[in-house]
């Protein structure tokens, strides 16, 4: 592809993104987070492109946080060889950037969630909620539905990854909300905006899942004049509502 087209800008946000396939399987993991963004930086050194843009998570990176919510320079400690790879996909950036002149900018993204996102996988909650419930399923709560996360909307995640193509050259930037939710309350709104009466299966916490998280991104709303605008009951009805236009195609 890139013998064929020229890029200004590459955003690269493909991965694998399940933290129990990274326990299960820790090299498969690796060869798809951290060789993935070798191949593309590779690439990317030998054109001259104005900026690398890599999805990276908050969510995973800085592991149990010593107080939310967690600003970028808060200890890296992740629990997981998904926290592991992200954060090991960064530092090639930061060494290509170093080596070769190339400019970056790192967004670490809290829970994304929004239309479009895949319901069958072990990632991405709110998708897997809705459609075990639209299905009549009992969806499972692991941690007992305790775990503490921060959700964020995709629209708002796609702003951030416009704003950085204008913002600082070779910076870090978390991209949430700074507020928690709990699995059980986000089960909750699901619940209610689909008017069911389904109760949940509540299960253990699983290896490698943090047990809460939110990300202070006030320096992207100093540097790039980006803020979470979706609130999470707005976003969650946007989300519905594909999901149920969408139902015979997913």
């Amino acid at each position: 592809i890139f013998a064929k087209h020229r890029f200004d800008y590459i955003f690269h946000l493909a991965g694998q993104i399940d933290v129990r396939k990274a326990v299960s399987d820790p090299r498969a993991d690796a060869e798809i987070n951290i060789l993935g963004i070798i191949n593309l930086l590779q690439e990317a050194r030998t054109t001259k492109i104005k900026k690398f843009i890599y999805a990276s998570s908050g969510g995973a990176v800085y592991g149990e946080p010593e107080k939310m919510p967690v600003p970028e320079n808060a200890p890296i400690r992740p629990l997981s060889p998904y926290g592991v790879s992200k954060y090991a996909a960064e530092k090639y950036l930061e060494t290509f950037g170093r080596l070769y002149r190339l400019p970056y900018a790192i967004l670490r993204y809290a829970n994304v969630y929004g239309p479009g996102q895949n319901s069958h996988g072990e990632a991405g909650v709110v998708a897997i909620f809705i459609n075990h419930l639209l299905k009549k399923e009992r969806p499972s709560l692991f941690a007992f539905g305790k775990n503490k996360r921060d959700y964020i909307f995709v629209d708002d995640v796609a702003e951030a990854n416009l704003k950085a193509m204008a913002g600082r050259e070779n910076a870090v930037y978390n991209i949430g909300t700074g507020k928690t939710t709990t699995t059980e309350e986000l089960f909750q709104i699901i619940s209610q905006e689909l008017k069911s009466k389904i109760k949940p299966r509540l299960e253990p916490a699983r290896p490698g899942e943090v047990e809460a998280i939110s990300l202070d991104a006030r320096l992207a709303a100093a540097e790039l004049s980006w803020q979470a605008r979706v609130s999470l009951p707005a976003g969650i009805r946007q989300t519905i509502q594909w999901f149920l236009e969408n139902r015979k195609s997913i």
